[in-house]
């Protein structure tokens, strides 16, 4: 076999592209896909579009084709192992193979029970050259990083769930008397809906709900989507006329509502709901609390890749106690306020050793304000 190319320039592009699709392709990964001539002439490219729609290597070879290019003995680089089954749209690696790409190279195997090496094996039995980078390349680290929500449903069937919190230098999330609007500044605020919208679904508690009667959709920001909504409501204590009620949309793109509970009451209240389009689930856990692992279970059935918190300190806490939090995403602002909410409601620890112990993954100023990402060691 001819020794691989340096795949830095096209893949890296590939990555530009598959970032296009951030808050485009769920519940599909996110993907990117360049074609190139043997001296490196880029010939089509292309990212995937809106489930349901052509995917990376698909809007390639039509880019290539619209600029009339032979793509006899081209290499497609995609971020992406090509998929290998019929879905919502036919599988691109034959769709590769039969426009006469010579070789493929992807930056990772595809974790899909469907796919799992089979796009590259029957690429190759097409006679197609192929090649995936190593797993720990930092090509294929990025590539992992954009979909790491769609790997977690994939291989461990939860969804990756990402907490976001917002706290002064001290850890208040709100003073004593509940008042919170604004710790942080509006550029953070801004920032934030930016991950809101890279989500599947935003979670919050019933508590959030009827003390704040938020929307929790994405606002400020130019989305394709809104993420659906998901609400922990224990008693099923929704208010008919909650806000949030309000922003399920209509069409392809309508938000769906999604409310755990755990009691068999309110069959009233189930019943409004329902014809008000929204699905009630029975979740029932111990103490009469919805049962968390069970629910993320059903969320990454219901093709949930990238479950994004925002809810109250009590929730915090439950999540974080029962280990469920993949990822925290702490907005930190420069003021000290003294008592008041804090974080997440944790129990008193009789050691250091027994605290939960985070790593930085990322820490960017915005704004006036610090931007963490931390994860569980």
């Amino acid at each position: 076999m001819p020794s691989l190319p340096d795949p830095h320039t096209p893949m890296h592009r590939a990555l530009q592209l598959a970032q296009q699709g951030l808050w485009l392709t769920s519940p599909n990964p996110r993907v990117g896909c360049v074609i190139t001539a043997a001296d490196g002439t880029v010939l089509g490219e292309g990212h995937t579009q809106r489930a349901g729609g052509p995917h990376a290597e698909i809007m390639a070879l039509r880019d290539a084709a619209t600029r009339g290019h032979s793509l006899q003995g081209a290499t497609a680089w995609v971020t992406l192992e090509p998929c290998a089954h019929q879905g919502r749209t036919g599988p691109c690696c034959d769709a590769l193979a039969t426009a006469g790409i010579g070789r493929v190279v992807a930056a990772m195997t595809d974790p899909n029970p469907k796919v799992s090496g089979q796009g590259m094996a029957r690429l190759s039995a097409a006679g197609v050259q192929t090649h995936t980078l190593p797993p720990q390349s930092d090509i294929a680290m990025q590539a992992h990083e954009l979909n790491i929500g769609f790997f977690s449903r994939m291989e461990r069937g939860l969804p990756w769930v990402r907490m976001k919190m917002a706290s002064s230098l001290d850890g208040q999330t709100a003073l004593l008397n509940g008042q919170s609007q604004w710790i942080t500044s509006a550029s953070a605020r801004s920032d934030g809906h930016r991950w809101r919208a890279r989500a599947c679904a935003i979670l919050t508690g019933i508590g959030t709900v009827l003390e704040d009667d938020p929307l929790l959709n994405v606002r400020g920001v130019e989305t394709p989507r809104q993420p659906h909504l998901v609400v922990v409501d224990s008693r099923l204590d929704m208010p008919l006329n909650a806000k949030l009620l309000d922003t399920q949309g209509t069409g392809e793109l309508a938000r769906h509502i999604w409310i755990y509970t755990a009691t068999t009451d309110q069959l009233d209240k189930r019943a409004a709901l329902s014809a008000s389009g929204v699905t009630v689930i029975d979740c029932p856990g111990p103490g009469g609390k919805v049962d968390l692992k069970a629910m993320l279970r059903d969320l990454a059935r219901r093709e949930i890749n990238e479950l994004h918190v925002e809810a109250g300190h009590k929730l915090n806490g439950s999540f974080i106690r029962e280990g469920l939090v993949d990822e925290f995403l702490v907005y930190l602002a420069p003021q000290l306020l003294g008592p008041g909410q804090g974080l997440a409601h944790l129990p008193a620890l009789n050691e250091l050793s027994e605290a939960v112990q985070l790593a930085f993954h990322a820490v960017e100023r915005i704004g006036p304000d610090l931007r963490l990402l931390l994860r569980r060691q």
